[in-house]
């Protein structure tokens, strides 16, 4: 009787520490000194919600920059759910050779790229998430040219925002430079005569 009293009492005491006291004090703490983060990192536009900066989601206008190709259809799931994954092919997989060569050519078409033009990795294979928010400068170089033409704008301020929203490693040696797709979109729609109409949120 005596270890069972002790097992309820360190069960009880445990999960008050772990399961409330520990859970609440990280809350509010991330809260306080990280709000935008710890609530998402929503993107705002008009003061509706476009996204979110760290999921990816689908732009296929050509007056857009697209994101890289995603496995998991952009966590577009139903009831607002946002699945995550890969395609899980080997590097033997002749579905994976095939996924490679049919987004080489649609990139390569979408831009009107000649046929020998070096694409991107991350405009070819899907990240393993299925939602990375990002592309590499080059792969947003490469479409600066189709998107300013479907504007009506000059490629310089398409370029210009290309180099604003590029962002450089983390710390300094952290990862790759990368461009997120819906923050330079969002820019992109600000400087546009066009004025498209803003992404929907149920895209994220």
């Amino acid at each position: 009787m005596k270890l069972i009293l002790q097992s309820i009492r360190q069960t009880l005491i445990w999960t008050m520490i772990c399961g409330l006291a520990y859970p609440a004090a990280m809350t509010i703490l991330a809260q306080l000194a990280f709000p935008r983060q710890a609530n998402g990192s929503l993107v705002l536009r008009e003061g509706k919600i476009a996204g979110s900066a760290l999921l990816a989601q689908q732009f296929t206008g050509s007056n857009y920059f697209w994101p890289r190709p995603s496995a998991c259809a952009y966590g577009t799931g139903p009831a607002g759910l946002v699945p995550s994954g890969a395609s899980n092919l080997g590097p033997t997989s002749g579905q994976l050779q095939t996924n490679v060569n049919n987004n080489t050519a649609a990139f390569r078409g979408g831009n009107n790229l000649p046929a020998n033009t070096p694409v991107p990795a991350d405009m070819v294979f899907a990240s393993a998430s299925g939602l990375d928010p990002h592309i590499s400068p080059e792969a947003a170089r490469l479409q600066i040219a189709r998107v300013a033409a479907a504007r009506g704008l000059s490629p310089d301020p398409v370029a210009a925002l290309v180099e604003k929203f590029t962002e450089g490693s983390q710390w300094g040696f952290l990862g790759e430079p990368r461009v997120n797709v819906l923050l330079l979109n969002i820019a992109l729609d600000e400087i546009s005569p066009k004025n498209p109409a803003p992404p929907a949120a149920a895209k994220t």
